[in-house]
């Protein structure tokens, strides 16, 4: 028995010593952790970076369409009709024609599920008028709440000048909505959605499969590699990471299921405040483009080479597991009687899912 532990730990060493030699080189790598109710950070690296938020940008989006419900502006049954403008999005979307109308409560499944892009500026287009007004919107709520390293050009995360966030300001709005609409947490903690004729697995890998993992939101573009804001519960503690420039899909999942294991595990004693740590780093006022190092061939070969068998991607994560069930899918369609357009498969720059769905992977 003894030989064979020593056989598995040389065969262990062995493969990890694989895996170093097959990994992307050294990125910016903006992340921290922190605690929800003290706002103590257990670990921070480049936070106060200007990065590209990706699909991050739609926990804005949730948060502005929140305040406008607050306000009794509108209700979550309200209808959101597809415009032109918004079926003009490239992917990910839903594929609806315009004139086709789906309940605010669907909608904000889909974006927050599916990431869909078409989705998210219909919602900007009925909370705000239109989605100027909206995106206006969006940049006074981040001024209000202190988000001081943001600015956002559209609801929805697609790459432009002018559209930057910071990891320290992702911590701050996902605490804000926390704290503020605990009501609506649980759009940020489903398994999947269901159309009825489609089903859509979550991107984030940690619902389901790491203990306590209770949201957010992931996003994908070349410029800012593979993000992630991830969030946590156990023993009434509650802990927010933020994971920005990672090289893969499986990656953020494994740097956010660690950020958050340790902050869960560990005291607050000593620990700075978030609200106590001055801006640091020389070259903050630039934007990071990560795109010739997330995009290129070699990128690709990389994760490619990190895949199993049948195409997903490798978790190394001692923190994650399996889901041996089916995904808990809710319903998110069409207001009944508005017709629905056949779905599609095809991605762009601004969805995840032209990266096979990694493992674990859903059931459907």
């Amino acid at each position: 028995m003894m030989r064979n532990s020593i056989r598995a730990a040389a065969a262990l060493a062995t493969a990890c010593a694989v895996l170093a030699t097959t990994t992307l080189p050294s990125l910016a790598n903006p992340r921290l952790v922190v605690d929800v109710n003290t706002l103590k950070v257990f670990e921070h690296e480049d936070m106060f970076q200007k990065w590209y938020p990706a699909s991050l940008t739609k926990l804005m989006t949730a948060y502005t369409t929140f305040r406008a419900i607050k306000a009794g502006q509108l209700t979550l049954e309200s209808p959101v009709v597809m415009s032109k403008n918004a079926a003009s999005e490239p992917p990910s979307k839903m594929f609806y024609k315009p004139g086709q109308a789906m309940t605010l409560d669907s909608a904000l499944k889909m974006m927050l599920v599916k990431s869909a892009n078409d989705v998210a500026v219909a919602i900007a287009e009925t909370v705000g008028g239109s989605e100027s007004a909206f995106i206006d919107r969006m940049n006074a709520e981040a001024r209000r709440i202190g988000m001081t390293s943001s600015h956002f050009i559209n609801p929805n995360g697609l790459p432009g000048k002018g559209q930057y966030t910071t990891a320290r300001d992702l911590a701050v709005l996902a605490i804000t909505l926390r704290r503020e609409f605990p009501e609506y947490a649980s759009y940020f903690a489903l398994e999947g959605i269901t159309t009825g004729k489609k089903d859509y697995a979550n991107y984030n890998m940690l619902i389901g499969r790491f203990d306590g993992a209770d949201g957010m939101k992931t996003g994908f573009i070349c410029a800012s590699g593979f993000n992630q804001v991830s969030s946590a519960r156990r023993n009434g503690r509650s802990v927010i990471s933020v994971v920005l420039g990672a090289d893969s899909l499986g990656a953020r999942a494994d740097e956010s299921a660690r950020l958050l294991q340790m902050a869960l595990t560990t005291s607050g004693g000593g620990k700075p405040s978030l609200t106590a740590i001055a801006p640091y780093g020389g070259t903050r006022d630039a934007v990071v483009d990560v795109s010739k190092e997330i995009c290129s061939k070699e990128a690709a070969k990389i994760r490619s080479e990190g895949r199993d068998e049948a195409g997903r991607q490798k978790l190394l994560s001692p923190y994650i597991h399996e889901i041996n069930r089916p995904l808990k899918l809710v319903f998110a369609g069409l207001i009944p009687g508005s017709k629905e357009r056949g779905g599609s498969d095809v991605v762009g720059q601004g969805d995840i899912a032209n990266v096979p769905v990694p493992v674990p992977r859903p059931s459907f």
